[in-house]
């Protein structure tokens, strides 16, 4: 979640800031800023979408290999992690011999991309339902407003 919230506070930090100084009535300013993260929101949620249908495709697929590529590969990655930052250090210490494997940047990228992308999916997926619901809540409180109101100048 941590990169999505870089890249959105990116984008939206600038245009807020714009704005806020072309729009001087701050309600329709703020009512600006929600529909565009709302935006924002929407399209990365459809985003996570559809990673997550390739990953279930993949899941439901009818070769062994299709099914598991993704979890072999983060767990040869971390087998070569837990290889050079626990056992070689530790054969070393003790019989003078530990072999450590080379792990391109590459690879360690991609672990941290294939691990981040699964916590940063179920962080973006919890999100957008407490989203959702604020803006049920934000509506349902808007329309008692409006009714309110409406009873004070009809009484």
């Amino acid at each position: 979640m941590n990169l999505i919230t870089k890249a959105l506070s990116a984008i939206t930090g600038p245009l807020f800031g714009v704005i806020d100084k072309a729009v001087t009535d701050k309600d329709e300013a703020n009512r600006l800023k929600n529909e565009i993260q709302s935006q924002l929101i929407d399209s990365e949620s459809s985003i996570v979408k559809a990673q997550m249908q390739i990953i279930l495709a993949e899941a439901a697929g009818e070769s062994w290999a299709q099914r598991n590529w993704r979890p072999v590969l983060m767990l040869v990655i971390v087998a070569i992690i837990g290889n050079n930052y626990l056992i070689a250090p530790y054969l070393g210490a003790i019989f003078g011999v530990g072999m450590q494997l080379d792990l391109p940047e590459r690879l360690w990228d991609l672990m941290t991309l294939g691990v981040g992308g699964y916590v940063a999916g179920r962080t973006v997926d919890k999100g957008i339902k407490t989203w959702q619901q604020g803006k049920v809540e934000q509506t349902v409180a808007q329309s008692n407003l409006y009714q309110q109101a409406d009873v004070k100048r009809n009484p």
